[in-house]
């Protein structure tokens, strides 16, 4: 289940065969937060529990070969964890979750981390509420100009139905 960055379609396919898109999928009680403190110190994605708040994903299909590529990319031990939900219509999917050691609420996401979650959420058609609210999200600009440009490369790339 993709939920940040990994909505983009050529982001994720980057990092790990991508074998279908399997469909969006409603997270009730959850809220979209870029709280999570990445490697590079800007603010990552993460889904904070929020009683009455509605966050989406993507449940995508990949090569079982890939997932340890991507747990460590994700930085699974260092931020994030691995766990198993069950989707309505899905089954069980796994899905990372942000350890409560690395979320910071003054974090903002870099513009073109922020933009990859919008452009995934634009290309799924998740609800227009939702990708205002993601939008809206406050960024700053990542002054590292050689992962700038990588990211905004990969962001001008049309993703493959």
């Amino acid at each position: 289940l993709a939920y940040g960055s990994n909505l983009w379609p050529p982001r994720l396919a980057a990092r790990v065969r991508l074998l279908a898109t399997l469909g969006a999928v409603a997270l009730p009680d959850r809220a979209l937060a870029f709280t999570k403190r990445g490697a590079d110190g800007s603010g990552k994605c993460h889904l904070a529990d929020a009683p009455g708040a509605m966050a989406w994903g993507v449940v995508y299909r990949m090569a079982a070969a890939d997932k340890a590529a991507l747990d460590r990319i994700e930085g699974v031990g260092h931020g994030y964890a691995v766990i198993e939900i069950d989707l309505p219509g899905h089954g069980a999917c796994f899905v990372y979750q942000a350890l409560a050691a690395a979320l910071d609420a003054r974090l903002e996401p870099f513009d073109w981390y922020r933009d990859y979650v919008l452009a995934g959420a634009r290309h799924h058609g998740l609800p227009a509420g939702y990708i205002e609210a993601i939008a809206s999200t406050p960024t700053v600009r990542d002054a590292d100009r050689a992962r700038d440009a990588q990211n905004r490369a990969c962001l001008a790339l049309t993703p493959v139905p």
